[in-house]
């Protein structure tokens, strides 16, 4: 009786190994060079430098202090966030193959997503590790009074989202583009259409959105010292000239600044403390969702109170941004798994491969 031989069969690796293996591999690497305790070391001093003489000169009131202090820091940590995040994100794909050394990886049992989904996780955790070094002046904010713990977390939490979203836009497009620098530039373009784009393209078509209120004309008191609060509806109701920006308002929504500013729940309801810069910001987003009638302190004939962050009854701007920013960076990482397929039927000229 002859038994037959039954050839090995190889197993890939479970999903999750794979992801780990890739992202312990990257973590390693970004640890041994200095480049990244450099930026690390420079990051603290300056976001130190900026929350001392925040607060310095943030007023003599205790319960003033800390909510300016601490929407400032919300707002330096996302904006060096911004800039840093695609640098350590970009090159992830394309710089292993300019090197030679992601082919070494398309060999093995690891599959184009476990590639990639390690490689966005190694550059989100080093990322993280900035939001980290910016937690003590947070908590020095919190130490100084006037800032509620949920705001606090809810804005560490936004941070780190954002981090993220902008770390997988960067792995996904070093996945698709030939060169490093070419895709470098291109998540810093896609980071500025997010910032700055956006408020162009609001601002340019709010032109084009002309309406009419009803409202009446406004009378102040003359009394000293001036109070915004203090004044009469006078005249006839009128039909009166205003931009409707309710209708372009969700054009915002994308702004990595507006997702963080509404999301985070509102100091100014707290007495003594007024709005700081990003409740300012959500102020001014959902004004904009309200329309001009938001402004107008005498709509048809009536007073209005005074504009708060909770005070408008709109829906909340953020989880729309969040979906379109998580919408992009999924279709560029699904894009540049494809690009990872192996075998590679086309390549661009001059691309290495090992």
């Amino acid at each position: 009786m002859s038994t037959l031989s039954q050839s090995p069969v190889v197993s890939p690796l479970g999903y999750a190994s794979g992801v780990r293996s890739v992202f312990a591999l990257e973590m390693k690497q970004r640890l041994r060079t200095r480049s990244w305790y450099v930026l690390l070391t420079v990051w603290f001093f300056v976001i130190g430098l900026v929350a001392m003489l925040t607060a310095l000169n943030a007023g003599s009131q205790q319960g003033q202090r800390g909510p300016v202090l601490f929407e400032l820091m919300v707002g330096f940590v996302l904006f060096f966030g911004l800039l840093l995040a695609p640098a350590l994100s970009a090159n992830g794909v394309n710089g292993d193959r300019a090197a030679g050394t992601l082919a070494i990886l398309q060999v093995t049992l690891l599959r184009p997503g476990q590639i990639l989904a390690g490689k966005w996780l190694a550059a989100w955790v080093a990322s993280l590790g900035f939001l980290v070094a910016s937690v003590p002046f947070l908590l020095w904010a919190l130490v100084l009074g006037g800032v509620r713990p949920l705001s606090a977390l809810v804005a560490v939490v936004m941070l780190a989202v954002e981090l993220g979203i902008v770390c997988a836009v960067g792995v996904g497009v070093s996945a698709l583009a030939a060169r490093p620098l070419f895709s470098i530039v291109v998540t810093y373009m896609l980071v500025a259409l997010l910032g700055l784009g956006t408020l162009i393209a609001f601002g340019l078509s709010t032109t084009l959105t002309e309406g009419t209120v009803r409202a009446s004309p406004v009378q102040y008191s003359q009394s000293a010292p001036f109070d915004p609060e203090n004044y009469e509806c006078v005249g006839e109701v009128q039909d009166m000239p205003a931009l409707r920006t309710e209708r372009v308002a969700w054009i915002l929504a994308a702004n990595p600044f507006v997702i963080v500013a509404d999301a985070m729940p509102a100091q100014s309801g707290k007495p003594g403390v007024e709005s700081g810069v990003m409740e300012s910001i959500s102020i001014l987003v959902r004004e904009a969702q309200a329309g001009p009638e938001s402004g107008m302190p005498c709509v048809n004939g009536e007073k209005k109170p005074g504009v708060t962050a909770g005070s408008l009854a709109v829906t909340p701007i953020w989880p729309l941004g969040l979906g379109i920013q998580l919408a992009v960076a999924a279709l560029l990482l699904f894009l540049g798994r494809r690009r990872l397929v192996t075998p590679v039927r086309n390549l661009s000229a001059g691309t290495r491969i090992a």
